[in-house]
């Protein structure tokens, strides 16, 4: 009996061993005939095959980000269909057609491209390739003392067609309009500076308790806020910038009385309401001033218009909230 159990074991593992070969011998054919690659699909159709997957993907999504590289105001390139993978094997003999693939991708792809419209009066005048260059013509025309430099603004364009570019000096050449007359401000108020404010730099990231209820001086968008640095100040953002057109009539945030008007270097015309218990409101880079110092205001009272004085890129209200002189987020409180 123990014979016969052996012999049957001895055939077994004989059976086993073969079969192991045999898979081997599958594999080893198969490995030698075959390779593993992609399959590669657009829009359901098969455009060829792939054996680097990764490489291939990466390649398409430098082009959807940044383009081709032969321009560099490419924003980015539009793709409606992107290519599927599916694993598969493929022959040795058959070759790879990552390239073909690739073109037939960016063939289809519609380019957006990046440029800054310098405007005058909210109308498109010229236009330039960067950022730096449209604050290069802003300032430039400020520090020339252009007529209409509260109607000059910025504003950041995506378009499939290409504008023409134009320098940074021919722009201001254009644009500029020599000062005839000084600012003029509201009958009533003075140009000059009147009354005390504190502008130091010194913020919170937290809410302190006014004590009032404020409303929104204007509407618009907010363009920078509070804390964020820039390349245009030397310092922390002290307040909250709200975009609106030249004129654009600026409303007591709350009832008050006013403690600061005219001029004060970066902020260009500015006025400030104390409302009690060192709560003070600043409204900053006006047009005009409507209020003078020691006037009360009531809340929702204009007391000044919308502009681009002082360290200005474009027409807005620089709004401040300030407890005791420190600088508080208006956003904790409005907007």
């Amino acid at each position: 009996m123990f014979k016969k159990v052996m012999v049957h074991a001895r055939r077994g593992v004989k059976l086993i061993i073969l079969f192991m070969i045999a898979i081997f011998l599958v594999i080893g054919t198969v490995a030698f005939l075959y390779k593993p690659t992609y399959s590669v699909f657009i829009n359901g159709e098969q455009v060829g095959y792939t054996e680097n997957k990764s490489e291939l993907q990466h390649r398409i999504n430098e082009y959807v980000d940044h383009g081709d590289g032969t321009n560099e105001n490419v924003a980015f390139v539009q793709v409606n269909e992107l290519p599927e993978y599916k694993l598969c094997l493929l022959k040795r003999n058959i070759v790879t057609n990552d390239e073909e693939i690739f073109n037939k991708v960016t063939e289809q792809g519609i380019p957006y491209y990046r440029y800054y419209a310098i405007l005058e009066n909210q109308e498109e005048k010229y236009y330039v390739s960067s950022f730096e260059e449209a604050e290069n013509v802003i300032n430039t025309l400020k520090d020339k003392n252009s007529e209409n430099i509260d109607k000059i603004s910025i504003l950041e364009k995506y378009e499939t067609g290409i504008k023409d570019m134009v320098s940074v000096d021919e722009v201001v050449s254009k644009l500029y309009v020599e000062k005839k007359t000084n600012v003029k401000v509201a009958k009533g108020t003075s140009s000059k500076a009147s009354g005390y404010v504190n502008t130091k730099t010194t913020t919170s990231s937290g809410k302190a308790s006014l004590g009032i209820s404020l409303i929104r001086p204007i509407s618009g968008t907010i363009t920078s806020r509070f804390g964020v640095r820039s390349s245009i100040r030397s310092s922390a953002h002290t307040g909250l910038d709200i975009s609106a057109p030249t004129g654009t009539a600026i409303k007591a945030a709350a009832s008050g009385t006013v403690s600061f008007a005219g001029w004060k270097g970066s902020y260009g015309y500015m006025i400030v309401v104390s409302h009690g218990n060192g709560v003070q409101t600043y409204y900053a880079h006006c047009s005009k001033l409507y209020a003078s110092v020691g006037q009360s205001v009531s809340q929702g009272e204009t007391i000044a218009a919308v502009g681009s004085t002082g360290n200005s890129t474009g027409p807005h209200l620089h709004l401040e909230i300030r407890v005791n002189g420190v600088a508080y987020n208006p956003q904790n409180y409005l907007y």
